[in-house]
């Protein structure tokens, strides 16, 4: 939809995406493990508010109402109503209407989306954050958490590791259809890991990947799945990471902008969003997003622009295939040809169309509530040239992100402009 009242992104900012590899998260082999306890999800929830409010140096008796992304609280860490976590966590916003929205890994979509349509409702200073804490449980318990996204009494048995089965399904599928290999899927992995090397905040900072590591399977890089149909076509370097974190961004109307002594031109426009939901279990074609394309086809005509005007994009790469199919629905690049962004250098950070450049899910991390929201503000900053050693060194008027919930249940695409070029 094209926003009837204009749609700014003021700032925010991200806590560091945490979990397994990197080096100051807390666990087994940790030399502080029995002596400290990694962040909790009301704590990253708190710290990604209050570094939105530093970046920003907003106010926070100007927020208005806001929304929290966040899919599974109740299960990771038996903590639900996340609305009102809010003003426990930051006193300062006592009173104001929070409400947490939940849309599987497109949470943090949703919270941007609830803030999009509250500032159409008459508000102008909202807030969107989305935060998980997913560490809490082994990885094979944790995967049952995230079958909730799927059908679960359908499909949840398709293998202990529901989701990375369907998507190796995906990539069983689309291989055979196409004729990709798993070396050219690779250079999905190796360019968001490169990125996320790159990135301070990433989960796999300090983890490096390489071409042969990613492409082909080994003792370090195994073949997880148990469902033998599928079981080779997925490694862990194909996935994204069980990550903590949170992120949190302020929308702002541009009476809020004027309010706030700014103008049109000193903060980044949302021109065009889609959003689309598909049924559970009901995928009619492995080898295509089609919930997401028709998202990102209501987010063009919306914004009345193409893919060819898209210059930056922040897109849902679940797992490395996931990538592949996400260029394709975005209109990069044709059926069976969205592997070769990363192989040909496309979608690097020096490329025609950068995507995923702090590293992605499969590199930055992919603490799933906050996705959505660090999604769109990854875009914003990267038009404000805010990021560091990952930034894209030429300027940048259009991008857009892509946040997929489910095996491409519920997406949601934001097109953003930046009115200072």
């Amino acid at each position: 939809m094209k926003p009837n009242r204009r749609v700014f992104v003021l700032g925010g900012d991200h806590t560091t995406f945490l979990g397994k590899n990197h080096p100051d998260f807390i666990w087994k082999r940790h030399p502080d493990f029995g002596k400290r306890d990694n962040p909790t999800l009301d704590e990253h929830l708190e710290s990604a508010i209050r570094l939105a409010l530093a970046a920003t140096g907003l106010d926070p008796a100007r927020i208005q109402k806001g929304y929290v992304g966040n899919f599974a609280g109740e299960l990771f860490v038996q903590q639900g109503h996340l609305g009102a976590l809010v003003s426990r966590v930051v006193p300062e916003l006592e009173g104001v209407p929070f409400a947490r929205v939940e849309g599987a890994c497109a949470s943090g979509a949703l919270a941007v989306v609830g803030c999009l349509e509250a500032i159409q409702a008459g508000y102008d200073v909202t807030l969107a954050v989305g935060a998980e804490v997913q560490t809490s449980v082994s990885a094979r318990e944790g995967a049952a958490f995230l079958a909730r996204a799927a059908h679960f009494a359908t499909e949840s048995g398709y293998d202990d590791f529901t989701f990375p089965a369907m998507f190796a399904r995906r990539a069983k599928a689309y291989k055979a259809a196409t004729g990709a290999t798993d070396e050219e899927i690779a250079h999905v992995t190796v360019k968001a890991y490169g990125n996320g090397n790159r990135n301070p905040k990433a989960h796999m900072s300090a983890v490096k990947m390489t071409l042969e590591q990613a492409a082909y399977p080994s003792d370090s890089n195994p073949c997880f799945l148990r469902n033998e149909e599928v079981r080779d076509h997925l490694k862990m370097s194909d996935c994204s990471q069980v990550s903590d974190g949170g992120s949190a961004m302020f929308l702002v109307s541009e009476e809020g902008l004027r309010s706030l002594g700014l103008t049109p031109e000193d903060a980044i426009e949302i021109i065009g969003y889609g959003q689309a939901t598909s049924a559970l279990g009901r995928v009619a074609d492995d080898t295509r997003l089609n919930n997401t394309q028709r998202a990102a086809e209501e987010a063009y005509a919306s914004a009345g622009l193409a893919a060819r005007d898209m210059e930056i994009a922040e897109v849902h790469d679940c797992f490395a295939v996931t990538e592949v199919l996400m260029a394709e629905a975005l209109g990069f690049a044709p059926y069976g040809q969205g592997a070769a962004l990363a192989r040909e250098g496309r979608s690097a950070l020096t490329g025609d169309i950068p995507i995923n450049t702090g590293g992605g899910l499969l590199a930055f991390g992919h603490p799933v509530g906050a996705t959505g929201v660090k999604q769109v503000l990854e875009i914003a900053r990267q038009m404000r040239g805010q990021c560091g050693d990952y930034q894209v060194q030429r300027t940048l008027r259009h991008g857009i992100s892509a946040n997929m919930g489910g095996d491409d249940r519920t997406s949601v695409c934001v097109i953003l402009r930046n009115n200072a070029v």
